[in-house]
């Protein structure tokens, strides 16, 4: 079977290859055939590298949009990053302060991070064994060992022979210097804004915090736009207004304080998320409590909503419990015996909702119960006091009535 022989684009595609890597431009062999008459290879070959250019320009549309949430963060960094260094480079001198220095620095502080961010990934690429490893992929943490390194090129000598490095008054005077940039409006937002995002995309190699998509046409880069991943949204739960990427929904949405959630301990009510604490801990009738009878040693812990018919259905041993606090030296079977008697009374008992008002009741009952033994006796007593009473007066008359009978 013979070879397959390569048609006439393969290889002119390969000898403008040849030449590209040789370092000859196309255009001299063009006109090397066109000198010598051979002008419809001259125009395959024309023909041949603008293809090869179209094929590898690729896609001319950029999906532009990325990671609001991180880029505002970076954006809100660079201000304490610039005041930082301000600071730090005029320690000790008289004759400059930081606001002096503020304007020139700024300029150098973005070129600073520009560079840094440019060779972050050809730096991480040579990067071997653990420290590869340990190489961050959080694009706010890179940046900002970019920024703390600036100002450490930044210092001067009084700051690195000083203490001034870890005192406080260095702190406070870094938080002065930002707080003096954002009401002068030094800094704005909006710039800092599009700075951080060239970092972002910079130093974001994996395309993690940024779309890396490209497109043919603006018709398919808009339609691929409406569901892109990094769009910005603005929270749809009533009284949130945090704007954030549709990647980050479904996380925002988990910890979102205005959504509207059920009950955490699975009570009928659905409430904010920032009020849950407070509902779980006040009036949720699934809410936990103790039994009131844990002082007398009832260990039981019921949800509030059923609380009452713990208390029903443990009436006999809280009453026992109360009677064993009341009477510590009569015996266990003794006080059986009170308890079982005490049930007839039942719906006095029922009506004792703690070991207070139990213990009222349980004495008034055991009163009650005490009171015709009481009455027995007194009357028993009363009727032997009343029989020797007649005894006596019957001793005392007789005598009389037998002398009347014998004067007679």
């Amino acid at each position: 079977m013979g070879k397959k022989v390569p048609d006439a684009r393969q290889i002119y595609a390969d000898f403008y290859l040849l030449l590209s890597s040789c370092g000859f431009h196309y255009r001299c062999f063009v006109d090397f055939c066109r000198s010598l008459s051979l002008d419809a290879m001259a125009s395959d070959m024309e023909h041949v590298r603008e293809e090869i250019e179209d094929e590898n320009r690729g896609p001319s549309f950029h999906c532009d949009l990325y990671d609001t949430e991180i880029s505002h963060k970076i954006a809100q960094m660079l201000l304490p990053g610039l005041a930082t260094a301000c600071v730090d480079n005029t320690t000790g001198d008289i004759f400059r302060t930081p606001a002096l220095v503020a304007v020139d620095l700024r300029k150098e502080f973005v070129e600073y991070l520009t560079q840094r961010s440019e060779s972050f990934v050809a730096e991480t690429t040579i990067l071997e064994g653990d420290l590869a490893a340990e190489a961050s992929d959080d694009p706010y943490e890179i940046i900002a060992d970019f920024a703390d390194d600036f100002a450490t090129l930044k210092r001067n000598l009084f700051g690195r022979i000083s203490g001034w490095l870890l005192s406080e008054k260095r702190e406070d005077k870094i938080d002065d210097i930002v707080q003096e940039m954002e009401l002068s409006k030094f800094w704005a937002i909006d710039r800092r804004e599009a700075i951080a995002r060239t970092l972002l995309k910079n130093v974001d190699f994996k395309g993690a915090f940024h779309c890396v998509m490209k497109f043919d046409t603006t018709e398919d880069l808009a339609e691929h736009v409406a569901s892109c991943g990094f769009r910005s949204m603005i929270c749809a739960n009533e009284g949130c207004n945090t704007r954030f990427t549709a990647a980050h929904l479904e996380k925002h949405d988990l910890a979102c304080p205005f959504k509207i959630i059920p009950c955490e301990q699975n009570c009928s009510e659905s409430l904010m998320r920032r009020e849950m604490d407070r509902h779980c801990i006040t009036n949720c009738p699934m809410k936990v409590v103790k039994c009131p009878f844990y002082q007398v040693g009832c260990q039981s812990t019921v949800p509030q909503c059923t609380l009452k018919q713990h208390i029903h259905d443990s009436l006999r041993d809280h009453v026992l419990r109360v009677l064993q606090r009341s009477h510590k030296e009569a015996s266990a079977d003794d006080l059986k015996r009170q308890a079982e008697q005490l049930e007839s009374f039942s719906s006095e008992l029922a009506s004792a909702c703690d070991v207070k008002s139990l213990t009222m009741v349980l004495k008034d009952l055991e009163a009650r119960l005490q009171q015709p033994e009481a009455t027995m006796t007194t009357g028993l007593q009363s009727d032997a006091h009343t029989t020797t009473s007649n005894a006596e007066q019957t001793e005392v008359s007789s005598p009389a009535h037998i002398n009347t009978d014998y004067q007679n």
